[in-house]
């Protein structure tokens, strides 16, 4: 990562905490899609299994996991849209 996670700059933020596989990825899914190429996406969840699912989200679709931070049972993620 180039710059500190506070200095991100936010198009957008998806909240989904208390949600549960497979809804905070289906979320995401959308989020992204509203977003223009390059934008940055901050997720906030409190699902562990987002720590697999939106990591192979973003490979699978070519989206750039910029940062991601866990503490306390909350999960933080910031995605960057691919360029078309």
């Amino acid at each position: 990562m180039s710059e500190p996670i506070e200095n991100l700059t936010v198009d957008a933020e998806l909240d989904a905490v208390g949600l549960f596989c497979p809804e905070p990825v289906m979320m995401l899914h959308q989020k992204v899609r509203d977003l223009p190429a390059g934008g940055l996406l901050k997720v906030i969840a409190t699902d562990p299994s987002t720590r697999r699912d939106i990591p192979k989200f973003c490979v699978f679709l070519g989206h750039e996991l910029v940062a991601e931070q866990a503490e306390e049972g909350t999960f933080l993620y910031w995605i960057r849209k691919k360029s078309d």
